[in-house]
């Protein structure tokens, strides 16, 4: 194995080997030990570069919440109008919906964690925080929070409905219903 100096994205590998196994096992199933062979860093290294396991969960949930997020202004840095700015909002929940599964079990272990510990709530406070300026953008405070929920509801039924998923036109119309709405 590298050492730390010749081994710069050892970190980086361990916050990835960390969301790894938090979606194959769930966050009861991540221990120092097994990040660091999935990893393939030291046992050494673990304590190095995080104080705890939960410095460790943190960063790498935070890492998770960042690539949503860089998802969200993906899609809705694009718009320019309130219309593309709908259709921006349908497509995001296709793709979030129609991602690896991995993404919606990650999302879910957060989840779950937030409900027990507060400083994870914080976490996801500022997830969501996040994702709403994104979608504030384009539509007003009100608007735009139940817009995120109804892309966290139509992901989570669309990724588990194995069936048959409802279809784009479903979505748009949910989140037109809601944009336009009186």
């Amino acid at each position: 194995m590298a050492t730390g100096h010749t081994d710069p994205q050892r970190r980086e590998r361990i916050l990835a080997a960390t969301l790894d196994q938090i979606a194959e096992e769930g966050v009861a199933g991540v221990s120092h030990r097994k990040v660091a062979a999935r990893a393939a860093v030291p046992l050494g290294s673990m304590t190095y570069h995080f104080s705890g396991m939960d410095d460790l969960l943190r960063e790498a949930f935070t890492r998770f919440a960042d690539r949503i997020v860089a998802v969200f202004e993906e899609h809705l840095g694009r718009a320019d109008s309130p219309e593309q700015a709908r259709e921006a909002v349908a497509d995001l929940v296709h793709t979030l919906s129609e991602g690896p599964g991995r993404d919606l079990i990650l999302t879910q272990e957060l989840y779950t964690l937030a409900a027990r510990r507060p400083e994870y709530q914080e976490l996801t406070q500022a997830w969501m925080r996040r994702s709403r300026r994104l979608l504030e953008r384009h539509f007003d405070p009100d608007t735009a929070r139940q817009l995120d929920a109804l892309i966290e509801g139509l992901t989570l039924h669309r990724a588990l409905d194995n069936g048959a998923p409802h279809g784009r036109e479903l979505t748009l119309r949910a989140v037109t219903r809601i944009t336009t709405a009186v």
